[in-house]
């Protein structure tokens, strides 16, 4: 009975431990989800890979255009990440495969000017970024998720993902960078939404 109640005891403190080290991942107001929820403005758009392009232009040394295959030709890599929305969901350990934001930008060189960017993607949609946040080193564009090609309600043939900010700043379907001076508000921020997104501090909506 004893060794029981030692063994009950055990497994409560380790659920306890888990607990308390998810606690420490987890940004205010945020709660843990095992799915994946899934949240878009507007309808799915319908993209044809052959006519796919991601476009880099701005305040870059030489524009440039890339097509499926030279993205894909591009040194990939992967990283696992917390992920946070806005509408208060976390799903932890998220694994994502892509090029890392930094690979991409060394073919275009920004200016020493560019301090933020504008994702552009289908249907017109866009989001801003500081520069730091965009090439930070869990940053990537991901084409797989979890092993598997990206569905294309999660973003399919590409996404952002930038796990340092509200999830909505992970762009879905990507065809665009736009390299910026100032910083220029996107589709969600034009319509009251944070202009940097951070989870940590809870930048939901305002400035």
């Amino acid at each position: 009975m004893a060794g029981q109640l030692h063994r009950r005891n055990d497994r409560l403190r380790g659920k306890k431990r888990a607990v308390a080290q998810q606690d420490d991942r987890v940004p205010p107001g945020q709660v843990v989800t095992e799915r994946f929820p899934v949240l878009h403005e507007g309808d799915l758009p319908h993209i044809k890979i052959a006519q796919w392009r991601i476009r880099l232009f701005g305040l870059v040394t030489a524009e440039r255009v890339f097509d499926w295959a030279s993205f894909r030709a591009l040194p990939s890599t992967s990283i696992k990440a917390d992920v946070h929305c806005v509408t208060r969901w976390s799903k932890l350990d998220t694994v994502w495969s892509g090029v890392a934001t930094r690979d991409l930008v060394q073919a275009v060189t920004p200016s020493p000017s560019a301090h933020y960017v504008l994702v552009h993607a289908a249907g017109g949609y866009t989001a801003n970024l500081e520069l730091g946040a965009f090439l930070a080193a869990d940053a990537l564009f991901a084409w797989a998720f979890d092993g598997q090609p990206l569905l294309p309600q999660h973003g399919w043939p590409l996404r952002l993902v930038v796990p340092g900010r509200y999830f909505w700043k992970s762009v879905k379907w990507v065809d665009g960078v736009e390299f910026l001076a100032e910083n220029r508000p996107g589709y969600w921020e034009e319509r009251g939404y944070h202009m940097v997104g951070d989870p940590w501090l809870e930048e939901r909506f305002g400035w």
